[in-house]
C-alpha cells in the first residue's frame, strides 16, 4: 500500500517538473517571438546589428559586413548575408561598389540627400529586385531565403536586395522516366529553376503561380500551378486550403505534402501523381490539374490522380497510336500478373490440380518432390527473397547494385533449386513476376503489397481467396477520390468520351476533349475535323 501511494507521489512530481520546463521553453520561444515581431528597427545601426548577433547566434556562415559611404565617408553602413546562399559577384558589384565609389557619393556633402532609402533603391542599386524592410522578422526571413539586407546608420528601415546565388544542380535527364522519345530534360532542386521549365511548355499568361511557405522551421517555398481559366476554381481552392492547414516544423520533400493532403492517408493507392518530367506535369496543367513544386526536390505533384495514369507515360502521345495502344494493353497484363502469378500458382497446385493438364502436372509434381514447405510457403520466402535483392540493388552504388541484382537472382535461385528447397516452377513464377513489376514502375509499391496479400489468402481459400480481394480492392477503388475527382474514372463512373485514352490511345486529331471529371471546366482542347485529308486528284494534277 505504501509502495503504491510513494509510486504515485513520485510520478506526479515528475509530471509537475515536465511542465514547469515545458512552461520555461514556452517563455523562451514566447521571447524569441517577440524580439522576431518587433515592430519597427531602431535608428542606430550598432543597435540593430547587436539584436541581430544575439539572434542569429554565432553561426560562421552568417557575414555581417559594415563599410563607410559617402562624402569622407561619414555615413556608416552595415550588410547582412548568408555565406553560400548569396552570389558574391552581385554584392561586391552591385552593392558595395556604387556605394562606397560613385562619384556624386564622393562629392556630395548635403547628407540629407544621400542618406536617404528611396533614393539609394530607385539611383544606386543596379539589382532585379529591392524592397524595403522594417522590423527583425522581416530582415531575418530576407537572410534566410539567400538575400543581402542593406542597413544605414540613422534610418529605421532597410533594403531586402535579392543576391540568390547558391549552387545547385543542372538540368538533366531524369533517371526515374527514361524515354526513347521526347524530351530529356528534367526537373532540379531549385524552385524558379522548374518554374521557369514549365513558363518554356506553357507559354500562356493565364499560367499562374502561388508562392506559399511551409514549415515552422524550415520555412520551404511551395508553389501552386494551375491553369487559369481551365482548373476548376474550386479546385484551386481546395489545394489551397489543405496546404494552409499544414502546421509542422520541416517540408524537406514533395512527399512530406502528399501525405499531409491525400484524401485516403490509410490506403494504399496513391491518389496524388508525381512526375520529374516538366513536359508530363504541363500536360496534366493542359488538363485542368494543379501542380505543386517544392522547393529543394525535383518531385512535382499533380492532383487530381487517377488510377489510369499508372499506365500512361508521356512517350505515348509521341509516338503513332497504334503500336502504343498495343504497348499499354500489355502494360495492364503485366500489372496483373505482377500481383496475380504467385496467388494463382499457390491456388492452382494446392487446391485446383485439375485445373491443370495431366502432363504438366506430372512434371510439376516431379519438380516438387522432396521440398519441405507448402506451396504458399514457397512463394513467400521467394517473394521475401526477391524484395531484398530489389532494394539492395536501388541503395548500393549503380554498377555494384546491378551486380548484386543478376548475381543474387542467379546463385540463389540456382541453389535453392539443388538444395530440395524450392521447388524450379516457384522459381520460374517469381521470375515472371519480377519482371512483370518492372513494366509499370508506379505501382512496383502496391503490386508488392497486393502480391503478398493475394499469395496468402490463395493459400488458405484457393481461387475463393483471390476473388475476395480482388473485389473487394475493386470495391476499395470505386470509392477512393482524389480532391473530389473518382480515382477509377473514367471507368467508375463510365464515360465514354474519355474511353480513348484508357485502354487503348487514340489518335492526337480525334482526342477533342479534356478528361470529363477533371478539364469540365473548358472541355475543349482543339478544333473539330483535324484528321489529315490527303488533295483531292484534282490539285494532284494541278501540283
Amino acid at each position: 500500500m505504501f509502495q503504491f501511494i510513494f509510486n504515485k507521489m513520485n510520478f506526479w512530481r515528475k509530471f509537475n517538473k515536465k511542465n514547469q520546463n515545458n512552461k520555461q521553453n514556452f517563455k523562451e520561444d514566447n521571447s524569441l517571438q517577440k524580439k522576431l515581431s518587433q515592430p519597427n528597427l531602431s535608428q542606430n545601426l550598432k543597435e540593430n546589428l547587436k539584436v541581430l548577433r544575439n539572434l542569429l547566434g554565432q553561426s560562421n556562415d552568417i557575414v555581417f559586413r559594415e563599410f563607410s559611404f559617402g562624402y569622407e565617408g561619414k555615413i556608416n553602413a552595415a550588410l547582412i548575408f548568408l555565406d553560400g546562399m548569396t552570389d558574391n559577384a552581385t554584392i561586391n558589384e552591385s552593392i558595395i561598389r556604387p556605394l562606397m565609389y560613385d562619384s556624386y557619393f564622393l562629392n556630395t556633402k548635403n547628407l540629407e540627400v544621400i542618406n536617404n532609402i528611396e533614393f539609394i533603391e530607385k539611383r544606386m542599386l543596379s539589382v532585379r529586385s529591392v524592397k524595403k524592410v522594417s522590423n527583425i522578422e522581416q530582415v531575418v526571413d530576407g537572410c534566410m531565403s539567400g538575400e543581402t539586407v542593406l542597413f544605414i546608420d540613422g534610418l529605421n528601415e532597410a533594403l531586402a536586395i535579392s543576391t540568390q546565388g547558391w549552387e545547385s544542380r543542372g538540368v538533366t535527364e531524369p533517371k526515374t522516366e527514361a524515354v526513347v522519345r521526347g524530351p530529356r530534360e528534367g526537373f532540379t532542386e531549385t524552385l524558379r529553376t522548374n518554374t521557369s521549365q514549365l513558363r518554356r511548355k506553357i507559354r500562356n499568361h493565364n499560367l499562374l503561380m502561388e508562392t506559399i511557405q511551409l514549415g515552422q522551421k524550415t520555412n520551404t517555398d511551395v508553389c501552386i500551378a494551375y491553369l487559369n481559366g481551365i482548373a476548376n476554381p474550386r479546385l484551386v481552392e481546395e489545394v489551397r486550403r489543405r496546404l494552409k492547414r499544414i502546421n509542422t516544423d520541416s517540408i524537406l520533400e514533395s512527399g512530406y505534402i502528399e501525405q499531409f493532403i491525400e484524401d485516403g492517408p490509410f490506403s494504399p493507392f496513391s491518389t496524388i501523381a508525381n512526375s520529374e518530367k516538366p513536359d508530363v506535369v504541363a500536360a496534366k496543367i493542359l488538363e485542368g490539374r494543379v501542380a505543386i513544386l517544392v522547393d529543394g526536390t525535383p518531385m512535382v505533384l499533380t492532383v487530381p490522380m487517377v488510377f489510369i495514369e499508372s499506365f500512361q507515360t508521356s512517350e505515348d502521345y509521341y509516338s503513332r497510336p497504334y503500336y502504343v495502344s498495343v504497348i499499354r494493353i500489355i502494360r495492364f497484363m503485366a500489372f496483373f500478373i505482377t500481383i496475380l502469378a504467385p496467388a494463382a500458382y499457390v491456388a492452382v497446385t494446392t487446391f485446383h490440380q485439375e485445373m491443370i493438364p495431366t502432363s504438366l502436372l506430372i512434371t510439376m509434381a516431379a519438380a516438387r518432390e522432396g521440398t519441405p514447405f507448402p506451396a504458399v510457403v514457397e512463394a513467400l520466402l521467394m517473394g521475401l527473397v526477391y524484395e531484398i535483392l530489389r532494394e539492395a540493388g536501388i541503395r548500393l552504388p549503380r554498377p555494384v547494385g546491378s551486380a548484386i541484382s543478376i548475381v543474387g537472382a542467379l546463385v540463389i535461385g540456382e541453389a535453392a533449386v539443388s538444395a530440395g528447397l524450392i521447388g524450379a516452377p516457384m522459381v520460374i513464377v517469381i521470375a515472371i513476376t519480377a519482371i512483370a513489376s518492372f513494366v509499370v514502375p508506379a505501382q512496383s509499391d502496391l503490386a508488392a503489397l497486393l502480391r503478398i496479400l493475394l499469395t496468402i489468402f490463395a493459400g488458405v481459400l484457393g481461387a475463393f481467396g483471390i476473388i475476395i480481394v480482388l473485389l473487394g480492392t475493386l470495391v476499395h477503388l470505386s470509392a477512393l477520390r482524389s480532391f473530389g475527382t473518382p480515382f477509377l474514372s473514367p471507368l467508375a463512373p463510365l464515360s465514354f468520351g474519355d474511353l480513348k485514352d484508357v485502354f487503348i490511345r487514340a489518335p492526337i486529331w480525334a482526342m477533342l476533349n479534356r478528361p470529363r471529371t477533371i478539364g469540365w471546366h473548358d472541355p475543349q482542347r482543339q478544333e473539330f475535323r483535324l484528321m489529315p485529308q490527303p488533295p483531292e486528284n484534282s490539285e494532284r494534277v494541278k501540283n
